[in-house]
């Protein structure tokens, strides 16, 4: 369907929270396979490599779950960017509707026991539908501010 009057709609917002562990330890948790750890109900299923590894290019799939993606079917996730060294990890996901990218920094805070993670969603509406189901995921996702991702985490690493 090709609509003259659609114009797509381009939505970002940013949180940054702490977590109690050194950024060694923190970064890999950002990585698809190891979020489960930390993540409940996330359950990526690997396209390429076959392999659960991170790396640019890794591809994945995941249902829709919540945060206002439900009812949009499998959603497919690429590393865009992953510079471990940097503690940088970019997703790029897409849907029927929209696309979006979630980009992760992790850096040392004065105290090296301790993480700041800065995370930024950034959605794009591929039609009219995408343009609103963005601003309800943006709100969702963001009605804590992610300090909940950090509770989860904090939770996660106080157990091991």
């Amino acid at each position: 369907m090709n609509d003259d009057n659609f114009q797509a709609r381009r939505v970002s917002r940013s949180a940054s929270f702490v977590v109690n562990a050194d950024v060694d330890a923190v970064f890999p948790l950002f990585g698809a396979f190891e979020e489960r750890k930390w993540a409940e109900g996330w359950n990526p299923i690997p396209i390429y490599p076959e392999k659960e590894i991170i790396e640019e290019g890794t591809t994945f799939k995941v249902k829709a779950h919540g945060h206002g993606h439900d009812g949009e079917g499998d959603m497919i996730w690429f590393v865009s960017k992953y510079e471990p060294e940097n503690h940088v990890i970019q997703y790029l996901v897409n849907t029927v509707n929209r696309i979006w990218t979630i980009t992760v920094r992790c850096e040392r805070t004065a105290s090296e026991s301790k993480t700041k993670a800065s995370v930024t969603y950034s959605f794009t509406g591929l039609n009219p539908e995408g343009n609103e189901l963005n601003e309800k995921a943006l709100n969702h996702m963001f009605q804590h501010n992610l300090q909940d991702w950090a509770d989860e985490m904090n939770g996660y690493l106080d157990s091991r």
